[in-house]
């Protein structure tokens, strides 16, 4: 039997069209406000001719409230975004997008959001909020969280939400710092989270690459010691996935493992491992923090990872990692359908 969405797309492909484009600006300015017509119109990439006559309407409709200094959501626009999600995931099919990744990558659950990181910032946002709904569920029964570094994760911790006290969580870093800018480090998104979830942390003092000797002295540190036996005994893993050459960049790795990591055709990273197309280990940085290993079936891992360019390096890391669940959105999920 047809479902009402599929019904209303034979009889109103129009009215869903509209539907779609008024739900898509408003997530626009939710994330933006306030934000002014032009600089909403660049974002959505329509015509500032056809963008007023839509923001008048939601005006109108007490979804939208225009101001001098810009455009803001009202409470009403916030709770129609909201009851929305769900309508719009069938009316762009992505829970049949859902079915297909969780079937054909083999995870545990799937959850996409619309739209493509690499095309809109937002989306971030929005992976960082699935993230979080997705989380809360496994809070009842697990209570301590490693996080790792990177843009993706730090969209995550500015979407954490307040946590009841008898859940609250305790989060850790799966790992050194990156040697990147200090908020984007897994130290810093770590404290990030506990704050906004109103929970507890521990941090990891350590450079992310070490010599071996400066490893095997740093890993005997009772400070570190200590921090590192509650890192591997988290109950919940949250994690990105990165491009390989780019994170090889980010890491300031020499011009040999550059030229390894191109030679090898790497295309992911995650956890300090390089991975090509098929999932081999191609490289490894020495890292004080969770190793491969230590994602055991009895965790709840969660990949978050975006955007359309990502889909070869989400694809390659998947063959190997262990079963989990992947936050991803409509760009990457598109790719890889075509790719797997």
């Amino acid at each position: 039997m047809e479902t009402f969405i599929d019904v209303q797309r034979k009889l109103l492909p129009d009215l869903l069209d509209v539907m779609q484009n008024r739900y898509r600006i408003l997530q626009n300015v939710r994330h933006l406000q306030p934000v002014g017509r032009r600089s909403l119109a660049a974002n959505i990439q329509q015509t500032e001719r056809v963008l007023r006559a839509e923001v008048e309407f939601l005006n109108q409709q007490g979804l939208l409230k225009i101001a001098p200094q810009g455009m803001t959501l009202t409470d009403e626009g916030n709770h129609v975004l909201l009851e929305l999600e769900e309508v719009m995931k069938q009316v762009s099919g992505l829970h049949v997008l859902e079915h297909q990744l969780r079937e054909k990558l083999k995870l545990v659950d799937v959850i996409i959001v619309p739209g493509d990181s690499d095309r809109d910032s937002w989306v971030q946002k929005e992976m960082g909020k699935a993230c979080i709904s997705r989380l809360m569920p496994l809070l009842k029964s697990q209570k301590a969280i490693a996080v790792t570094g990177g843009t993706t994760m730090a969209a995550v911790a500015e979407m954490m939400t307040p946590i009841t006290k008898k859940n609250q969580p305790l989060f850790v870093p799966a790992r050194g710092g990156l040697g990147e800018n200090v908020e984007n480090q897994a130290n810093t998104i770590c404290s990030t989270m506990a704050r906004k979830a109103s929970g507890e942390y521990r941090l990891l003092h350590v450079p992310d690459q070490l010599s071996e000797e400066s490893y095997q002295m740093m890993v005997e540190e009772p400070g570190v010691k200590e921090v590192l036996d509650v890192i591997r005994s988290t109950e919940i893993v949250i994690h990105g996935i990165g491009e390989a050459e780019t994170m090889a960049v980010r890491r300031k790795s020499s011009q040999e493992i550059l030229e390894k990591i191109q030679t090898s055709d790497a295309v992911a990273e995650a956890f300090g491992y390089y991975f090509n197309q098929d999932g081999n280990i191609v490289h490894k940085v020495r890292t004080v923090g969770l190793q491969l290993d230590d994602l055991t079936d009895d965790k709840s891992i969660i990949a978050v990872a975006g955007g359309s360019s990502k889909a070869n390096a989400i694809a390659a890391y998947m063959k190997r990692g262990p079963r989990q669940i992947l936050i991803t959105d409509e760009g990457a999920a598109k790719s890889l359908v075509q790719k797997t």
